[in-house]
């Protein structure tokens, strides 16, 4: 559930067909990577290693992003990978997310990706459904909350993105992966039914936007 479907390979068919929005966006995030400070690069080049590691090796890259609750900072991080992966043309992408405990994608972090042109739509009706959000007309990544763990995410082979400061304490140890690391992200939820919602929400999305692009741009560096 979590895999980018793309409908071709070719990656400047992919920009050229991205929401118009979005493009825009990923134009300007990308112009002010001056703004990531210069201890965070270095972080966040650890996992642009990891990713050149494996293209080496004509290998798929696996990514998890996990949040204790699977429901904002995670997802937010698999949909922007996605998103970063096909606008620099990297292949063989495969961004997921998970928690420590389900519970559900967040309307207001579903509200921040749409209002950031993505298309969402629900695909089940229970408490915990499964939303498809696209960037372009036939390239998705598949959202729903789970645990880390879920037969739907890699069992191995993978690294783990640590998107919160609880899930990086209370998981010490995740099976499977080959790279832990600890990006984590201040949560939005604390603004939740304040006037200051949506402001912060669209800046949570924008900083892991920004930083997932900073870790592929680098894979373009000579």
């Amino acid at each position: 559930m979590g895999e980018v479907y793309l409908s071709q390979n070719l990656a400047k068919v992919i920009v050229d067909n991205m929401f118009h929005l979005i493009q825009q966006r990923c134009d300007a995030l990308v112009r002010n990577f001056v703004e990531i400070p210069a201890e965070r690069k270095l972080l966040l080049e650890k996992i642009s290693s990891y990713i050149k590691g494996k293209a080496v090796n004509k290998e798929t890259v696996n990514l998890v992003y996990v949040c204790t609750h699977n429901s904002r900072r995670s997802h937010l991080g698999q949909v922007w990978a996605a998103v970063a992966a096909a606008y620099f043309g990297v292949e063989k992408i495969k961004a997921f997310s998970g928690g420590t405990e389900a519970t559900a994608f967040h309307p207001n972090a579903i509200k921040a990706l749409m209002s950031a042109g993505f298309e969402v739509k629900k695909t089940s009706k229970s408490k915990n459904p499964v939303y498809e959000v696209y960037f372009s007309e036939n390239s998705y990544t598949a959202c729903f909350s789970k645990v880390y763990n879920d037969a739907e995410n890699p069992a191995q082979n993978f690294a783990a993105i640590m998107t919160c400061s609880d899930a990086e304490e209370n998981c010490p140890f995740i099976p499977g992966c080959e790279l832990r690391i600890g990006t984590t992200y201040n949560d939005p939820k604390a603004f939740d039914n304040t006037v200051l919602q949506d402001e912060k929400y669209t800046e949570r999305s924008n900083q892991i936007a920004m930083e997932c692009l900073y870790v592929f741009s680098k894979l373009t560096d000579n």
